[in-house]
């Protein structure tokens, strides 16, 4: 018998107590031992909680407890679940955890920890789609090229409405907020922060690479218009936020942003609040997974699997999943150096000069452009839409810099990258 206690019994801590119930019969014949749901840790001893397991707020009973084989951890943070975590792992005991956050920032020092005590993180990336396991087994003998995701289902949802509905960013913030898709305060989901805490654990998986939010390129969805729809549209491109890890040399992308990227492709018929994720391997070519990225259940699933994988090696296997070490000596690419196309939407005087200015402006900083609308927005002003041919990151900023202090852009430009 395997003896588990979950920290943190929110939604996804209840969802893990009742299948490990309602399900034990199976989860026993496939783990080929019984696994028992024992106590649960919260800070609300009074708060009403759909569970049978016995409750507590001491965590030091849990920990200190020889007969607890499983620390589920759930609590969400980053800094008091990783104190835990190492308390955990130092006892002896193994660790599930659903913490991206936890991860984006402690995941080496907590795989060095663990050695071979057995360290599970399955549901911390696209809740009950079980990409880690495939990077880390699956595709093992695949050097891994790519990987393009769309991890975060509020975002996807929002893209989603606006796009095929015509429903305004605020509008459907606010829907989005009542349906408890986003939180009171959205930045988290909506600045790409969480979609990149996600990244930087797979990132770690497919390239050995250490890195935290603060090395890379993040940015939200919180400027898209419907000019941006528009033009999408006009050139079969829907919208998605998009994290991209992508190998080019010896060094790595790491990036999540919202993209152009071609209706045709299977990644951008990832709708709604689903997840999915393409991986490109050097032999097998393009996989995709899809699924629900969130949500008690499917969420719950993931750590289960965790707990059956225990069960069933009893043993811990690296927390990389291929090499510990970074033998390729793989280093991350700086973000300046980010080679794509680019979409920009100038607001610009409607009168005649400004087209050679902007087009001036961007020789001048090696930019060219590929396609370009110009549509009304009042009387004396106008949307210009383009999208440039294959830049420097560095260039396109210091072109937009130059944009914005011309007398022919009447507000700060909005870009927007371009995946082929």
């Amino acid at each position: 018998m395997l003896k588990v206690a979950i920290i943190g019994v929110g939604t996804v801590g209840a969802s893990v107590a009742n299948i490990l119930k309602d399900n034990k019969d199976i989860i026993t014949a496939r783990a080929g031992i019984e696994i028992v749901p024992t106590i649960g840790v919260v800070n609300d001893l009074s708060k009403k909680r759909d569970v049978t397991i016995e409750l507590t707020n001491d965590i030091d009973k849990v920990l200190e407890d020889d007969s607890i084989d499983i620390i589920v951890e759930l609590m969400g943070g980053i800094e008091k679940p990783y104190e835990i975590v190492q308390k955990a792992l130092l006892k002896g005991k193994s660790v599930v955890t659903a913490n991206k956050a936890l991860l984006a920032y402690h995941r080496y020092d907590l795989e060095k920890l663990a050695g071979n005590i057995p360290f599970e993180y399955e549901a911390a990336v696209a809740g009950g789609i079980p990409i880690i396991n495939a990077l880390r087994d699956g595709l093992t003998a695949n050097h891994i090229q790519s990987i393009r995701g769309i991890m975060n289902g509020t975002c996807n949802y929002m893209l989603t409405k606006m796009i095929n509905e015509g429903v305004d960013y605020d509008t459907i913030l606010k829907e989005s907020q009542e349906l408890g898709y986003a939180e009171a305060d959205p930045t988290f989901d909506v600045g790409g922060f969480d979609a990149a805490h996600k990244l930087l654990i797979l990132g770690s998986i497919a390239y050995g690479i250490d890195a935290k939010p603060e090395d890379i390129l993040i940015e939200g969805i919180q400027d898209i218009d419907t000019p941006d729809i528009d033009f999408a549209n006009e050139f079969n491109y829907t919208i998605k936020l998009l994290t991209i890890a992508k190998k080019i040399g010896s060094q790595i992308e790491l990036r999540v942003h919202p993209v152009f990227i071609s209706k045709d492709e299977m990644i951008s018929k990832v709708d709604g609040v689903m997840n999915g994720i393409s991986v490109i391997g050097d032999k097998v070519g393009e996989t995709m997974y899809y699924g629900p990225g969130a949500g008690g259940d499917a969420t719950a699933s993931a750590v289960i699997a965790n707990i059956v994988d225990i069960a069933r090696r009893g043993k811990g296997s690296p927390m990389l999943g291929f090499e510990s070490d970074n033998k390729e000596n793989l280093t991350i690419m700086p973000k300046d150096e980010i080679e794509t196309k680019y979409y920009l939407r100038l607001r610009i005087e409607d009168k005649v000069g400004v087209l050679a200015k902007i087009a001036t402006i961007l020789g001048e900083n090696e930019i060219s452009i590929e396609k370009m609308i110009q549509k009304p927005f009042n009387k004396t002003c106008a949307h210009l839409l383009l999208s440039t041919h294959t830049c420097i990151e560095k260039n396109i900023h210091k072109a937009i810099s130059q944009l914005e202090n011309s007398k022919v852009v009447t507000i700060k430009p909005v870009m927007i990258r371009i995946e082929d």
